[in-house]
């Protein structure tokens, strides 16, 4: 065992659980019948993932991804002040479009970078609050990546390099966008109005699941409206019922004001939602690598950014609670990931080529951490349990406090159980 590598494991526990969906179910379109459909075990057991948000925002890289609506919106000085030192007067934001040029964009370095990680399945933004989709929408005309900007598809290319490597593939999709005019209509006859969701943002979720067929809908911009407005239940059933992934599909919770945290598939709650104690539904944390933005940021300082320690802590507490952790990094505009993104994603495959084996496929146990001198994290699978910890003790001796001893332990395996005992271990090498 050695710092960051170390990893103990012991048998305590067993469990089963249910790994299918409910074959030949209809689902209906309302929130009882949709929140009992069984979560594709595939999602539990992948643990961890890759969140990619990349869009127009990654041109100006100021700030965050929210530039547009700091910029326009909410008329910030700082925002105003940047746009007078580095743009002409007059210059509007979709004249950033056509520098979105992702030419350096090679999916299948992103991909393997993405397989380097450890990560089992990766999100990508297909669109964010800007309306700026990464494949060519017919409901997006000229504000796409195929009619301007990098005139290819971003969705697929990424699509078919993940998926070759047998890496789950999930959609970022925006219900709203801030500036279209449609969706101001609506908002302005408080949404009783639809013309916004029947003509944008229906048929791009449409569109998105019979082109790509996404293992993950990671829905958001959900907030202003209520489910009723996005029609959230009737898309859900379709998907679950009708769609061609209709059986493998995982969604999450932002699907209407007042949703989150209480319908959809897992749920995200919150943007770093980090609960402290086991939760009673799957749940996912989602945090950035850049602690200030999703989006890259040319403004970005190295003190913004995660260390590798503090992304295995993040790993170590998500999933002992249960939890999946999608990680995020932001791409430049010309399509490469910053070299300091591509250093702390190799360092979590790294680890977790070495401990993967108490991640993977894992269970919350009886006790979830203990916040000793040296914390300790504790996950199940099967019969074993693994104990976790990321700093080795100074006296070579860790207590485990937690497992009780039994009369099926095998002291000549790696797996065994104790009763506050204390344990000498190796020295690390």
């Amino acid at each position: 065992m050695m710092g960051l590598n170390s990893l103990v494991s012991f048998i305590c526990l067993t469990g089963c659980f249910w790994s299918g969906v409910a074959p030949d179910r209809r689902y209906q379109p309302d929130w009882e019948s949709l929140d009992s459909r069984p979560l594709p075990p595939w999602y539990d057991e992948g643990k961890f993932g890759i969140f990619i948000h990349w869009g127009v925002f990654s041109v100006p890289s100021f700030g965050s991804e929210w530039f547009w609506w700091n910029w326009e919106g909410l008329h910030r000085p700082e925002y105003a002040a940047f746009m007078k030192g580095n743009y002409p007067p007059g210059f509007t934001y979709s004249q950033f479009a056509p520098a979105f040029t992702a030419e350096f964009f090679d999916p299948d370095q992103w991909a393997e970078l993405i397989q380097d990680s450890g990560a089992r399945y990766v999100v990508l933004t297909t669109k964010h609050h800007e309306g700026f989709t990464n494949w060519g929408s017919p409901v997006s005309w000229n504000w796409n990546s195929v009619d301007t900007g990098p005139h290819r598809d971003l969705v697929g290319d990424l699509a078919a390099a993940v998926r070759k490597r047998n890496i789950y593939y999930g959609v970022y999709h925006s219900l709203f966008e801030w500036f279209n005019p449609l969706y101001l209509y609506d908002k302005q006859n408080h949404f009783k109005t639809q013309k916004f969701v029947v003509e944008k943002t229906l048929p791009e979720l449409y569109d998105l699941v019979m082109r790509y067929k996404p293992d993950i809908i990671w829905s958001d911009g959900d907030w202003e409206a209520p489910d009723q407005y996005w029609n959230s239940t009737g898309f859900l059933a379709w998907l679950y019922n009708d769609s061609p992934v209709k059986d493998t599909v995982v969604t999450n919770d932002r699907w209407g004001a007042g949703c989150s945290c209480k319908h959809g598939g897992f749920f995200n709650c919150a943007d770093k939602y980090s609960p402290s104690k086991l939760q009673n539904h799957k749940w996912e944390m989602c945090t950035s690598v850049d602690r200030w933005s999703w989006g890259y940021r040319r403004n970005m300082q190295l003190s913004d950014v995660m260390d590798l320690p503090s992304i295995i802590h993040s790993l170590l507490d998500t999933v002992s609670y249960g939890g999946n952790l999608l990680l995020n990094i932001g791409p430049t505009k010309d399509g490469t990931i910053p070299p300091i993104f591509q250093e702390r994603l190799h360092g979590v495959g790294q680890w977790l080529r070495v401990n993967g084996e108490a991640i993977y496929a894992s269970k919350p146990w009886r006790v979830q951490k203990e916040n000793a001198t040296n914390i300790i994290w504790y996950t199940s699978k099967g019969s074993s349990v693994y104990a976790m910890f990321t700093k080795w003790p100074t006296d070579n001796i860790l207590e485990l406090e937690s497992p009780k001893s039994s009369p099926k332990t095998n002291n000549h395996s790696r797996r065994f159980c104790a009763s506050s005992e204390l344990f000498p271990l190796s020295s690390p090498s």
